[in-house]
Formats: C-alpha cells, sequence, structure tokens
C-alpha cells in the first residue's frame, strides 16, 4: 500500500464499522421481514434483498474514501494478490489486519441485529450447504470480483457503489444461496438464529466456495484485463489520504 493510504488503524476501523453495520442491515432487516411478513418466504427476500442494496450502497460511499469498503476477505485476499505484480494493493500485515476487522465486524454486526429486535443472540440452525448452493456461492462470488476488479481496472470505480449493490441484489434473486459470496459474513451470520443465519457446519463449505468463486473471479479478470492489478489501490473506491483526509 503506498504512502498517499490513510493510517492503517484508521483503514482498519472503516472495515470493522462497515462489515458491522452491513450484517447489522442483513440479519436485522431478515428479521423484520420475518416478522412483517410471517407466511411469505418470497416476499421476505425481497425485504431484506432491498435493504441489503440501498444500505451497501450507502455504506460503500461512506466508508470507500478510507479503506476502499473491501467488507470482504475475498475482495481484500484478491487485492493482496494482484498487488504483488505490480508493488500495489494491500500488504501481507495490511490483508491480516483488514481480515481481522472484517470477520469481528460481521459478529458485532450479527449480535447488535439480535439486541435491536430484542431476540437475544443464538448460534443458527439454518443449513445451506446443499450442493446447489455451493455452486450458487462459486457463481456469486466470481462476479462479485470480477466486477469490483473490472471497474478498477477501467477507472470506473466511481460507480463501485450502486454497481456492487445492484449486483447483490440481483444475486440473492439468480443463485439458490442467496449470494453470501464473503467469509467474514457468512461467519457473522452464524450467530442470528433467524432468516439471514446459517448453520455453523454450513459454514466451512460456504467459505471454501468463495474462496474458488474468488479464485474463478481472478483467473476471468487476469484474461480480460491483464493490467487489473495496478489499480489494486482504487478496490472498491479509490482510497488517499491526501484527497480525502487533509
Amino acid at each position: 500500500m503506498t504512502s498517499s493510504q490513510p493510517p492503517l488503524w484508521r483503514r482498519s476501523l472503516a472495515e470493522f464499522l462497515g462489515t458491522s453495520l452491513l450484517v447489522m442491515i442483513v440479519v436485522g432487516s431478515g428479521i423484520m421481514a420475518q416478522q412483517l411478513s410471517p407466511n411469505d418466504v418470497g416476499l421476505q427476500l425481497l425485504q431484506n434483498s432491498t435493504a441489503t442494496v440501498l444500505g451497501l450502497t450507502v455504506l460503500i460511499l461512506v466508508f470507500g474514501p478510507v479503506s476502499g469498503a473491501h467488507f470482504n476477505p475475498v475482495v481484500s485476499l484478491v487485492d493482496w494478490i494482484l498487488g504483488r505484480r505490480s508493488g500495489t494493493g494491500l500488504t501481507l500485515p495490511e490483508l491480516g489486519s483488514y481480515v481481522a476487522a472484517q470477520t469481528v465486524g460481521a459478529i458485532s454486526g450479527s449480535v447488535v441485529a439480535n439486541a435491536m429486535f430484542d431476540i437475544g443472540t443464538s448460534i443458527s440452525g439454518k443449513g445451506r450447504a446443499s450442493g446447489g448452493h455451493l455452486l450458487g456461492e462459486v457463481v456469486a462470488t466470481a462476479g462479485l470480483i470480477l466486477l469490483i476488479f473490472a471497474l478498477a481496472a477501467t477507472k470506473r470505480g466511481a460507480l463501485a457503489a450502486p454497481a456492487v449493490g445492484a449486483y447483490i441484489g440481483a444475486a440473492y434473486w439468480f443463485t439458490s444461496s442467496t449470494s453470501f459470496a464473503n467469509p467474514a459474513v457468512t461467519i457473522g451470520r452464524i450467530f442470528s438464529d433467524t432468516f439471514a443465519g446459517i448453520a455453523p457446519p454450513s459454514v466451512p463449505a460456504f467459505v471454501l466456495a468463495q474462496i474458488v468463486g474468488a479464485a474463478v473471479g481472478l483467473g476471468l479478470l487476469l484474461a480480460l484485463f491483464p493490467a487489473a492489478g495496478q489499480a489494486a489501490d482504487d478496490v472498491v473506491l479509490p482510497h488517499e489520504a491526501g484527497k480525502t483526509h487533509p
């Protein structure tokens, strides 16, 4: 990471807060959807996905100028891998800090969402690890990686907030897994036995599918945009201290 970036503690705080708020949105809107539409799962999914689209878009706009608004360990991992080719992107210690902040943030997001609705934190019993769900996670994650890094490589990072929000919203509906596409969010959703939860036995397979999806997305990215690594500092949004933090 270049010296023009905000300090690591500030970027890590942004990743913690952004991921925490993202999981609050996903879990909290799932709880609200269950309460408002208890007998209509399709309507629950519509309510949950709409809140996620809008919330994720806003979170990227708020935290992107500080940390890039990764909110996702596989996005940070791909950023690190691409940066090894061009001397850009996250360093290994920064990658570790981002992933830790994202994971702790995701868990805290579930805990706070549960508390807001007075349901208490409990471990989810919702199994999801079927073959179809895992394929859905590969597809969803590959598409997400390709989208984010293609926008950066073509200097269209300003579109990342609406584009990523729109993609995740669409993937809620066209993938069988409802597009977790994020290991930290997957871990966080263990801690809410609600509409948005996932049972612990399903998590390792989900995370593995997400890593495979990230590798597929990276392969497609390099085939289509060979110079993508040079834009690693601009993922998901450009984040330069000199421009945004005088």
